[in-house]
């Protein structure tokens, strides 16, 4: 079997859809399946340097929608070669142009894949809603009625990173009604082993926070992510003398409009000397950086999975997270860490819980946070139900063929 995995960027520095493929492509091919992915970066690009699998870059797309006029072509060219092409991704002409392509194979009786598109929290109802999105509610809705409902009502499926994901797009547009909806779950690679020089690169790149407790937040610096409420409602705390740990902010986003409200909010606060930014960290530092902290805090909007969440619960470190992030009931369920309403008063207390929570059960939490992350999140199993979600989910006899010559 071999599957096309069709996404905007591979760059790390745009979110988690690229870092998912980047977990399971090595746990589908110990299972034999294939993998090549077709993106819209330019081919020398470092962040492309150490992916073992093939990676075809076509170049950077122009316009905010990223047109290029080599994907459609690549597509109708090499498609046929593949039993199954993903779409990682909406709004973009990724989308767009697999759906043309696809419309282009049949309408020539060529040989077609069978195809999925994966919206990785892109159908969830808080886009269309937030009060700050208006503008891009509408824009949504007309691209919606003009293309996208077009996309994902031909696929043969939707798929999803989770049950909470999969409910929620169904309440985004009135015409949305795929021809299925795939739960294939989501996982991601157990991380190394701790070793010093970890914390001595993290330590290297935030230097002030050598020695000291810290609470790590790991993720674009981007308001959905919830850091202006975080940063409110932390200073409160300190304000009312509650000892809580230091904040290190690492991600991208920093010189941004959002992180320049948020570096004013700190010095309104006069928080300098407890929020310290840390850029966005890879390999070693990142690791460090999870290892060190006494727990990882996500208080989001909108979180279709949330891959830093799974890391840190890998890493043994309870999560403090909104009710946004689409895996806090397994988080709830498995009492991994604290979970609250996204909103200045939700945060104020979580926080307030976790400083007046006994190093003891900070420490059960930690060990129920490894327990959490192997029962639901490892990639190995993540894997194999996504294998068994693609072939029991699809109806189609064009799937079953494909597989039945594959597994001759």
């Amino acid at each position: 079997m071999k599957i096309l995995r069709i996404i905007n960027t591979m760059n790390p520095v745009s979110g988690g859809p690229c870092q998912g493929i980047r977990n399971f492509i090595p746990e589908l091919e110990k299972l034999g399946i294939q993998n090549e992915v077709v993106c819209l970066d330019n081919p020398d690009e470092p962040y492309l340097l150490n992916d073992k699998f093939k990676i075809h870059a076509l170049g950077h797309g122009k316009t905010p929608w990223n047109y290029n006029s080599k994907l459609i072509p690549w597509l109708k060219e090499n498609l046929p070669q593949f039993d199954i092409a993903i779409c990682d991704g909406l709004w973009l002409y990724t989308s767009y142009a697999l759906y043309n392509a696809i419309r282009y194979l049949k309408k020539n009786k060529l040989k077609t894949p069978v195809w999925y598109i994966m919206p990785h929290g892109m159908l969830d109802p808080y886009f269309q809603k937030a009060k700050d999105r208006k503008w891009k509610a509408v824009r949504n809705w007309l691209y919606w009625s003009l293309i996208e409902q077009k996309v994902v009502n031909e696929c043969d499926g939707v798929l999803f990173t989770c049950e909470a994901e999969l409910l929620l797009a169904r309440g985004t547009f009135k015409s949305y009604c795929p021809k299925s909806e795939i739960n294939v779950g989501y996982g991601i690679q157990s991380p190394p082993m701790f070793e010093r020089k970890m914390q001595q690169v993290f330590e290297e790149r935030c230097p002030q926070m050598a020695g000291q407790n810290y609470l790590l937040f790991l993720s674009r610096i981007a308001k959905k992510k919830g850091l202006d409420i975080l940063i409110k409602a932390y200073a409160l705390l300190i304000r009312n003398k509650v000892s809580l740990p230091k904040l290190i902010i690492a991600g991208p986003g920093k010189d941004s409009s959002f992180g320049n409200q948020l570096t004013n909010l700190i010095a309104k606060h006069s928080l300098s000397d407890h929020v310290g930014f840390a850029g966005m960290l890879s390999g070693d530092a990142k690791w460090g950086a999870f290892y060190g902290c006494q727990a990882f805090i996500l208080p989001s909007h909108q979180e279709n999975f949330g891959i830093a969440v799974a890391e840190a619960l890998a890493c043994e470190k309870p999560v403090l997270i909104s009710n946004q992030v689409n895996i806090w009931g397994k988080i709830e369920e498995g009492n991994a860490g604290i979970v609250a309403q996204p909103n200045e008063k939700g945060v104020y207390e979580m926080l307030k819980k976790w400083a007046n929570t006994s190093v003891s059960k900070k420490e059960l939490m930690g060990k129920n946070a490894k327990s959490t992350y192997k029962k639901h999140f490892e990639v190995e199993s993540a894997a194999n139900r996504f294998v068994e979600a693609i072939v029991n989910g699809s109806q189609t006899s064009h799937f079953k063929e494909h597989l039945a010559i594959n597994t001759k």
